[in-house]
This record gives C-alpha cells, sequence and structure tokens, in this order.
C-alpha cells in the first residue's frame, strides 16, 4: 500500500467532488438537452433532461478520477433515428458534452480574473477550487475527444465516416471498451492517454487563461 497515491492531495478532494458534481451534471445534461432539442425525448424519458447529479453519476467513473485523475459519467442514452439529419444532430450531441466542461471552465477564468480586476480578495482555498475546476474541466473536455468508444470523440468520427467505413465501425466496437480499458488503467497509458493530457491540457488552459486575461486587463 505505500505506493499508493491518490490522484489529488487529500485536502483538495471536496473541491474535487464538487467541481464532479457541476462537471458531470453538466456534461450529460448538454447531451440530453441538444438530443431533445433536435427531436430525440429517449433521456428525457429515463429522466436525464436533469440538472439532478445523481441522475449523472457514475460510480467507477467517480473513483478514477480520484485515482488515476480523470473518469466519466453515466452515459446518456440517444436514438438517433429520432433525427431529422441523424449525422448533423448526432455530432452536435457529441460534441455538447466537451463544450459544456469547456464553457465551465471559461466561467472558471472569469471568476478568477474577475475578482483580480475589481481587486476583491478572495481566499487560497477558493483559489485552489478554482484551479481543481478550471484544470478538471479542461481534463475531461481532452479525456472525452479521445477517438476511443464510448468517448464523444469516437461518436464524432462514426458519424463523419463513410457508411462502410461506420459499418465496420460498428462491427468492432464492442472490443473498443477494452482497448479503451488497457491504454488507460495500465501501464500503457504513459504512452497514450498522459502524453495527450500533459501537452494538450497545459496548452488549452494556458490559451484560456491568455484569452481572459486580455479580456479584462
Amino acid at each position: 500500500m505505500d505506493g499508493f497515491h491518490l490522484a489529488y492531495p487529500l485536502r483538495l478532494i471536496p473541491y474535487v467532488a464538487i467541481t464532479l458534481i457541476f462537471a458531470f451534471t453538466f456534461h450529460e445534461f448538454a447531451h440530453a438537452f441538444v438530443a431533445y432539442k433536435f427531436g430525440d425525448n429517449t433521456a428525457k424519458k429515463q429522466g436525464r433532461l436533469t440538472l439532478n447529479p445523481l441522475k449523472h453519476l457514475d460510480p467507477i467513473g467517480t473513483i478514477l478520477i480520484l485515482l488515476a485523475g480523470f473518469g466519466w459519467a453515466r452515459p446518456v442514452p440517444v436514438n438517433r433515428f429520432y433525427f431529422k439529419k441523424p449525422r448533423l444532430a448526432s455530432i452536435l450531441v457529441s460534441i455538447a458534452g466537451p463544450f459544456a466542461n469547456l464553457i465551465l471552465a471559461s466561467l472558471g477564468f472569469i471568476v478568477g480574473y474577475g475578482l483580480m480586476r475589481f481587486n476583491i480578495a478572495s481566499s487560497t482555498q477558493f483559489d485552489d477550487f478554482l484551479m481543481i475546476f478550471i484544470n478538471l474541466n479542461i481534463v475531461l473536455l481532452i479525456f472525452n475527444m479521445i477517438p476511443l468508444p464510448p468517448l464523444d470523440g469516437y461518436r464524432i468520427i462514426e458519424d463523419l465516416a463513410p457508411h462502410h467505413v461506420r459499418a465496420k465501425m460498428t462491427q468492432y466496437e464492442q472490443y473498443g471498451m477494452l482497448i479503451f480499458l488497457v491504454l488507460v488503467i495500465t501501464p500503457l497509458d504513459q504512452f497514450t492517454i498522459q502524453p495527450i493530457f500533459s501537452t494538450i491540457v497545459p496548452w488549452l488552459r494556458e490559451g484560456l487563461s491568455n484569452f481572459f486575461y486580455n479580456l479584462y486587463f
């Protein structure tokens, strides 16, 4: 047990938990909302068109955030056959979740730089929370755009692919989850997932930080 470590220090776990409630809830709600707007009420019928976190949190995905630094919520059910334009609607539904995390991360910068701009003092605890809030939402944004099933990035590629390619992808999708788990929870993550996080996450965080800093100052 000496080698076991959480992805976050214990003092930050409450901030992580609060962030997850917002991040997972808005992510899945965004999927359900956009699907509903395009004519699919499957998620609404199952009680997923809601901001109630209990309807969206997945126990395993939430625990993995604490252990590995990334995770997932319960996928929102989507029936593309209700869509008038299935391919376009499906792509927008898939993008909606990561875009919700982008909005939340942006709100974190807006609040943080807003406090600085108007000389409003904030506590160290609140600064730590904002750091976690921004970072986790960026991580979830990037993580969900990875093109592996069952992530949103895979769904986007699936809908962009020609029909014959899509048919082949569907055949092998059952193995996708196994490949996904091998890549993210084994030492292979050092050569797959972690390089993505160590490059794209800081790049996006710095880009958003510069953008909102220039808006205020």
